[in-house]
């Protein structure tokens, strides 16, 4: 379980193409210190599985799912990754709480600075925005995000100078691709409901 704030920008060092899969060696001095394999870590807002480390570096497998699913399946060499280890029972849930699910994929569709923030416009892939509200959560690229309102197609956020500078949105540009995850309670929510309302059978 994840929260949302990205502990560090991380590079990816090395891509290896499987079959069937991808391994990634991701550079994050901070979230692979004390790291092990089978420990998880979120890469872009993507829950992967630790299977090496080494000082800064660690490795992860990406299946085919999961490529096919999430961005991840574009990143390249010197890509910039937002980074995050699991949350403690002891640590502050600063942001809500991500399980590092995608559901997935968006893209920037517009980008409104101003003096203090910047409005970002991301487009909703059919069937999600029924699970995003405004002054809501949702996950992008594993960064936290109040949602400041919401269509069918689409829902825009308010970027602080804190995560332009510390996260891959500072950089992305119309057109890139995102993870998307909405809040898992909603999805619980409309499945007690849907449970509960269904004609007898």
């Amino acid at each position: 379980m994840f929260t949302g704030i990205i502990e560090e920008l991380g590079v990816v060092s090395s891509r290896e193409e499987l079959i069937g899969a991808a391994r990634l060696t991701v550079r994050g001095p901070v979230v692979a210190s004390g790291a092990s394999p089978g420990e998880s870590i979120a890469v872009n807002g993507v829950c992967l599985t630790v299977v090496e480390c080494d000082g800064e570096l660690f490795t992860a497998d990406v299946m085919r799912e999961t490529l096919e699913r999430s961005s991840l399946s574009a990143l390249r060499s010197g890509d910039r990754v937002n980074l995050e280890r699991p949350v403690t029972p002891t640590g502050r849930l600063g942001g809500h709480l991500v399980q590092g699910h995608v559901d997935g994929v968006g893209f920037v569709l517009a980008r409104q600075a101003a003096r203090h923030w910047e409005v970002v416009r991301i487009s909703l892939p059919g069937g999600l925005a029924r699970y995003v509200v405004a002054k809501g959560s949702v996950t992008v690229d594993g960064i936290s995000l109040t949602v400041v309102d919401v269509t069918d197609e689409a829902f825009t956020a308010s970027l602080i100078p804190t995560t332009l500078a510390l996260t891959t949105l500072g950089s992305k540009q119309v057109g890139d691709p995102v993870n998307l995850e909405v809040d898992i309670i909603a999805k619980y929510v409309e499945k007690l409901l849907g449970t509960r309302t269904a004609p007898p059978t």
